[in-house]
């Protein structure tokens, strides 16, 4: 397809409009808030961020944290306290550790076949 005719993700790395509607220049310039259908987004442009900055299966310092969200937000402390606190970025006990959540693989279970006969 033609660069030209898709749409821009303003930097997002997101084809979801709403969160595209969210970012211009790769920042993240709108916050949704915690109200209504807002916390909807809110929650979703906080998944999209996390996936964005961070690897399954890799633990980062809070230093390391705050250099992968600095680039994102401007008040990318708050950000990485909206990301723990909605659990799309877990963090240790002693505060020194964060991860990405680990996702349990959804198991699917058979549909019965009805006996012939």
């Amino acid at each position: 397809m033609d660069k030209s005719r898709q749409p821009a993700d303003r930097g997002s790395g997101s084809a979801d409009s709403q969160i595209i509607q969210c970012y211009s220049h790769g920042r993240v310039v709108q916050m949704p808030s915690l109200r209504g259908r807002s916390q909807e987004l809110r929650d979703k442009l906080l998944k999209h961020i996390a996936a964005q900055a961070f690897e399954p299966g890799r633990a980062y310092s809070e230093q390391e944290v705050n250099a992968a969200l600095m680039p994102v937000f401007d008040d990318y402390v708050a950000l990485r306290r909206y990301l723990v606190e909605s659990r799309h970025l877990m963090r240790d006990q002693a505060g020194r550790e964060y991860r990405l959540p680990v996702q349990t693989p959804t198991v699917q279970t058979p549909t019965a076949v009805p006996a012939q006969g």
